[in-house]
C-alpha cells in the first residue's frame, strides 16, 4: 500500500502541484524567447501588453487542459479501470515535456503553450484516478491518512517546483527547458513502476464483479492481514446498488438522492481554490520585502512556504485518523478566515508601524498551515468518501471540474481584485472561508471509519424535514444492517 501511495503520487498530484509552481522561475526566459520568435519571424518587437498577454495564456492554459482532463477521466477510468487510466494517462506529459525541452532550440513559444495543455490534461485525470485508486485500495480505518497522502503530493511538487527553479539549479538560461521538461521523467517512472501494482479492489469487485480478482488485489495491497469484513461490507454495497451501473454526471444531477452530497462537493471544491490561497502566496513577496528581505533571496524565503505546507501536510497525515476530516476542514477555514482578517490589516497599516510587516509574515506561515492541515488535506479524496461506488465516477468529474474551472476563472480576474482592491481582496476570500466551514459544520457528517452507505443515510437523516422522512432512513438503515447481517 506505501509503494502504491508513491508510484500513484508521483504521476498523479505530483504533476499538478509541480506545474503549478514551475513557471515562475523561467517567466523572464520564456518571455524572452516570445520576442525572439516574433523578431525573427516578423521582424517585429512585441509591446509590453503583447508579451504579457501571451505569457497570461501560457499560463492559463494549463487550466483549460485540467478541465478537459477532468471531464473525460470519469469515463476513461470507468471503462478501462484505475490502473489503466493511470498508466495511458503519462503520455500526455511525455509528449508534454518533449515539446518543452525543444522548444528554445526550436525557438517556438508556441511549443511550451500546446506542452502546458498537455501537462493540463495529465493533472486533470490524474487528480480523479490517483484519488480513486488510493481511497478504494485504502483499508477504512486508513482511508483518511492515505486521503492525506494526495494533498501531501499536491504539496511536494510545489515544493520541488520551487526549488529546482532556484539559480543553482534549472533556473538559469540554458537549463530552463529542461526543468519545464521534469514532469516527463516522472511520468516515465510511473509507467514503468505502476504495472508492478494491481487493479483497484472495489472497482474489480463492484464494477467488473470479480470477486477472486478483488481478493488477490486485497492480499497484494494488504499483506497477510484480514479483509474479509471489506469485502463485506462492499458484497453489502454491491447488493444494495442491485448491480447498478457507473452513472454519468447528469444522472448525478438528476438524482435527488444525492443532491446534499452533490451540494458538498461544489462548495468544498469552488472554496479550495476560492479560499485566498493563491492570493497569501502572491503577497507574500511584499510581505517579505516589506520585512527587510532582499530582492535575490526572495525565492528562497519562497521555499519557506512551500516548505511550511509540505511539513503540515505530512504531520496532518499523522493525526487525521484520530480527529476526523469534518473537525480539520472546519477548524482549517475558520483559522483561514481569522486569519485572512488579520493579514488584510497587518498588511494596510504595515508602513506605519515598524513591527506590523513581521506579523504579516507570520500570518503568511499561519495562513498556509491551517489551508494544509484543513482543505488541502480533506478535499480531494471527499467524492470517493461520501458517494457510494456508481456516483463516484461522475462525482470526481464533477468536483474536479469545478476545480480547474474556478482556478481558471480566479487566474483571469486575480490580477484585476489586486489593482482595484489592493489587499483588501482578503475579505472576499474571508467570506468564502465562512461560508465553507460553516456548511461542513452543520450541513456534512463525519466520515471517519464509516462505509459510504452508512454516510449516505447520515446525510438523509441531518437533511430529512420531517418525521416521515426520518423513519425512512431508520429503515433505510435497518435493512442495510439486516443485509450485512445475511451476508
Amino acid at each position: 500500500l506505501i509503494l502504491a501511495i508513491f508510484i500513484c503520487s508521483i504521476g498523479g498530484t505530483f504533476q499538478y502541484g509541480f506545474n503549478i509552481s514551475v513557471m515562475t522561475s523561467p517567466s523572464q526566459f520564456i518571455k524572452e524567447l516570445v520576442n525572439k520568435s516574433c523578431v525573427e519571424r516578423f521582424d517585429r518587437i512585441l509591446m509590453d501588453w503583447e508579451v504579457s498577454l501571451i505569457w497570461s495564456f501560457t499560463v492559463s492554459v494549463f487550466c483549460i487542459g485540467g478541465l478537459l482532463g477532468s471531464l473525460i477521466a470519469s469515463s476513461i477510468s470507468s471503462r478501462f479501470g484505475r490502473k489503466r487510466c493511470l498508466l495511458l494517462n503519462n503520455f500526455w506529459a511525455i509528449l508534454g515535456a518533449i515539446l518543452m525541452i525543444l522548444s528554445r532550440t526550436a525557438n517556438s513559444f508556441e511549443m511550451i503553450m500546446v506542452g502546458r495543455f498537455l501537462y493540463g490534461i495529465n493533472a486533470g485525470i490524474g487528480l480523479s484516478a490517483q484519488a480513486m485508486y488510493l481511497t478504494e485500495s485504502a483499508p477504512k480505518n486508513l482511508r483518511a491518512m492515505v486521503g492525506v497522502t494526495i494533498a501531501t503530493a499536491l504539496a511536494i511538487g510545489k515544493f520541488c517546483g520551487q526549488l529546482l527553479g532556484i539559480r543553482e539549479l534549472l533556473g538559469t538560461e540554458k537549463s530552463w527547458p529542461w526543468l519545464l521538461g521534469f514532469n516527463g521523467f516522472t511520468a516515465l517512472f510511473q509507467l514503468c513502476t505502476l504495472p508492478l501494482l494491481p487493479e483497484s479492489p472495489r472497482f474489480l469487485l463492484l464494477e467488473r464483479g470479480d470477486l477472486q480478482a478483488s481478493e488477490k488485489a486485497f492480499r497484494k495491497l494488504w499483506g497477510k492481514k484480514d479483509h474479509s469484513k471489506e469485502v463485506v461490507e462492499m458484497l453489502e454495497e454491491k447488493a444494495a446498488l442491485q448491480s447498478i451501473r457507473s452513472c454519468s454526471v447528469l444522472e448525478l444531477f438528476q438524482n435527488r438522492t444525492v443532491r446534499w452530497q452533490l451540494l458538498s462537493i461544489v462548495i468544498v471544491f469552488t472554496s479550495l481554490q476560492l479560499c485566498g490561497i493563491n492570493a497569501v502566496y502572491f503577497y507574500s513577496f511584499d510581505v517579505f520585502r516589506a520585512a527587510g528581505i532582499q530582492e535575490h533571496r526572495l525565492a528562497y524565503a519562497a521555499l519557506g512556504t512551500g516548505l511550511c505546507e509540505l511539513t503540515t501536510s505530512i504531520a496532518c497525515s499523522m493525526i487525521i485518523e484520530s480527529m476526523g476530516k469534518k473537525d480539520l476542514m472546519f477548524r482549517g477555514y475558520i483559522g483561514m478566515a481569522a486569519s485572512l482578517g488579520l493579514l488584510s490589516v497587518t498588511v494596510y497599516f504595515q508602513k506605519t508601524v515598524w513591527w506590523l510587516p513581521y506579523c504579516s509574515m507570520v500570518l503568511v506561515f499561519v495562513f498556509i498551515f491551517f489551508f494544509s492541515s484543513g482543505p488541502a488535506a480533506t478535499t480531494i479524496p471527499l467524492p470517493g468518501e461520501i458517494l457510494t461506488q456508481s456516483f463516484k465516477s461522475a462525482g470526481y468529474t464533477v468536483g474536479c471540474t469545478v476545480n480547474w474551472t474556478c482556478l481558471f476563472v480566479l487566474g483571469s480576474l486575480f490580477p484585476i481584485l489586486v489593482e482595484h482592491l489592493g489587499n483588501f481582496c482578503f475579505l472576499i476570500f474571508l467570506a468564502v472561508c465562512l461560508v465553507c466551514g460553516f456548511h461542513v459544520r452543520f450541513n456534512m457528517p463525519e466520515t471517519k471509519d464509516r462505509t459510504a452507505l452508512e454516510i449516505s443515510a447520515e446525510f438523509d437523516r441531518m437533511h430529512a424535514k420531517d418525521k416521515t422522512s426520518q423513519k425512512k432512513n431508520s429503515s433505510k438503515i435497518c435493512e442495510i444492517k439486516a443485509q450485512e447481517t445475511k451476508l
